[in-house]
């Protein structure tokens, strides 16, 4: 295989003509039906299916597919870094941001550091769901994520532990407040709203009640922490948060918090990046930014250390 087949097979799947692909690739129709034959045979597979509205891939098509486009993506960093490195570090670099989890906290020291330190970095910011960015991560799709995860392995991933957020319970002004911490086991009495079991907050209490053999009321399964914030606001009930959310919500809302202790329950925030992708230039240097604004903070790992794979998650509480 060359990368130049490489490219003409991306294209023809991407607009699903041959006859269109052509037009773009500004190539005669025959010449590029006899580079997919000579991809073909280099492969010993069928790649793309014929018919009067277009082609499509095969199983094996798709699969080259995938890797194909790593591949060019590579490549083309690849000449990025090359420049880059006569002139200084440039180009973008994706960076995923669980929001609810203190990740969301980092993008403005993050951003201006990067325009002090290297002003030809471009970065992309995304907010989404730990399992959204940890997905966009392993497709190649994303650089880096800070999220919630490192518990069991999955395959794809890397991730670097961070520190570790502790749960607190979170209440209205207009409901008489606990002391500052409150037991696991005081949980029972209060209509809770929380997410879903997917979500790392959620199965961290729920492990953490099922093993105490207790039995929470959840009331409604909320993700938006916008809408969270209206119901603590509205004094609909309490909520439960890591300390960065929860912080957020006791100024926003008027309400309280209160640490869960006995037995303490703590998310675990880490640094997420694929295990086969390496990271381009610019992207180490994103990631040496991040791991020194996280150093600053009281709980952090003082020195964070790569895990093969983890479990993604990292879901807004």
């Amino acid at each position: 295989m060359n990368l130049r087949r490489l490219k003409y097979f991306v294209k023809i799947v991407d607009v699903g003509s041959l006859t269109q692909a052509a037009d773009l690739l500004h190539i005669a129709q025959p010449a590029l039906s006899q580079q997919l034959a000579t991809l073909e045979g280099e492969v010993g597979q069928q790649l793309l299916l014929r018919a009067k509205k277009g082609v499509t891939p095969t199983e094996a098509g798709k699969t080259l597919y995938r890797h194909a486009q790593l591949i060019l993506r590579q490549c083309d960093q690849a000449v990025v870094d090359m420049q880059a490195a006569s002139r200084g570090l440039s180009g973008s670099v994706s960076i995923g941001l669980a929001p609810g989890t203190l990740a969301a906290t980092l993008a403005m020291p993050l951003l201006r550091i990067l325009r002090a330190r290297h002003p030809g970095i471009v970065p992309y910011l995304n907010e989404n769901y730990g399992t959204t960015l940890s997905e966009l991560i392993m497709s190649g799709r994303m650089d880096l994520g800070v999220l919630y995860g490192g518990r069991n392995a999955v395959h794809g991933l890397l991730f670097v532990p961070l520190l570790r957020e502790p749960l607190y319970l979170v209440g209205p002004g207009t409901m008489p407040a606990p002391a500052e911490t409150v037991e696991l086991s005081t949980l029972v009495q209060y209509e809770l709203y929380l997410p879903r079991s997917y979500n790392v907050v959620r199965r961290l209490v729920d492990e953490a009640a099922t093993a105490a053999g207790l039995s929470i009321r959840v009331v409604a399964e909320i993700e938006s922490a916008t809408t969270l914030a209206a119901v603590i606001g509205e004094s609909l009930g309490a909520t439960i948060a890591p300390a960065s959310l929860a912080r957020e919500l006791v100024v926003e809302c008027e309400a309280w918090q209160s640490r869960i202790v006995e037995p303490a329950i703590e998310a675990p925030l880490a640094l997420c990046q694929s295990d086969h992708l390496p990271l381009t230039e610019p992207a180490q240097a994103v990631k040496e930014i991040l791991l020194e604004l996280v150093a600053e903070i009281p709980g952090s790992f003082p020195e964070p250390k790569a895990r093969p794979a983890a479990q993604p998650s990292g879901e807004p509480a």
